[in-house]
């Protein structure tokens, strides 16, 4: 299958990769030509946001020792990057994964002081099932926020999924889109995780809404015992940033296919243009 994200690549993927050790970091560039890491520099005082200094068409990974320091530190740059939002637009509209990797980020970001009623969390992913069931992403994301500024205060928006009709649901998500993001929207950053398998969102592999290209929210067939509702590519890379979060050793491959913008994978297919990725899995510099 070919994945509708060709037409968001050049021919050139630039990807910076931050290595941390006794407080320095070295910066190597990923040339997708021929796969050759090349060191290019080493500095104390890395930028703490995409828009200092940092090239457009690159992805940032951030290497930290284990996956509670990569979740809080993920969380500490939502922060900034709501305050920029704030300061900017004066409004910060984010879309939060599922997985069990984003909770104490979730759970830390919804603990810092922010003007929350300025802040808008969406969903980027949700599997149909009822109200409160456990296989829901947005009890986990709940059960993160209870008793934070951000649940009390912030505008929280879940995708309709209890709806007897998924298909006008679907719909309706996308129109909420328009109305907290713009038409067509332009999400201030939107979180993701990867699969076992490189999927993303609920963009799976080998599902037909890979390749849908008119809609920001769609349906996508039965996988892993649940049908889905997900953000779809377009509205994936349209938005001004988006930030991974990948935990786990066993993610190594497919984090390393990520990397390397491998389009046989549908997270490969997600544009790597203000990207950051929040990791504790070890990858092969040399």
């Amino acid at each position: 299958m070919r994945y509708i994200c060709d037409k968001f690549w050049a021919s050139k993927i630039l990807i910076k990769i931050d290595k941390y050790a006794d407080g320095e970091s070295s910066t190597t560039d990923l040339h997708e030509c021929d796969k050759t890491l090349v060191p290019t520099r080493t500095h104390h005082d890395m930028p703490q946001t995409l828009h200092q200094g940092e090239d457009m068409t690159q992805v940032v990974f951030k290497f930290h020792a284990d996956a509670d320091a990569a979740a809080l530190a993920a969380a500490e740059y939502l922060a900034g990057c709501a305050r920029r939002a704030i300061s900017a637009r004066g409004r910060f509209v984010l879309a939060l994964s599922g997985g069990r990797s984003p909770y104490p980020m979730i759970k830390h970001f919804g603990s810092i002081d922010l003007p929350w009623a300025l802040i808008t969390l969406l969903q980027v992913d949700e599997r149909v099932a009822a109200a409160g069931d456990g296989a829901r992403n947005w009890v986990m994301i709940e059960s993160a926020l209870a008793g934070t500024n951000a649940r009390l205060e912030g505008v929280l928006r879940p995708m309709p999924v209890e709806s007897p009709d998924l298909t006008t649901a679907a719909a309706q998500y996308a129109a909420t889109l328009a109305e907290v993001a713009g038409q067509p929207p332009v999400i201030d950053l939107v979180q993701l995780g990867m699969g076992d398998d490189g999927h993303t969102a609920s963009l799976v592999p080998g599902d037909a809404v890979l390749s849908d290209e008119d809609r920001d929210v769609a349906l996508c067939g039965l996988y892993r015992g649940h049908e889905r509702m997900t953000m779809t590519f377009p509205v994936l890379n349209r938005a001004r940033e988006r930030l991974w979060l990948v935990n786990g050793q066993d993610k190594a491959g497919m984090l390393e296919r990520l990397r390397a913008a491998d389009r046989s994978i549908p997270a490969g297919c997600v544009s790597h243009a203000d990207t950051i990725v929040f990791t504790d899995v070890t990858l092969d510099t040399n």
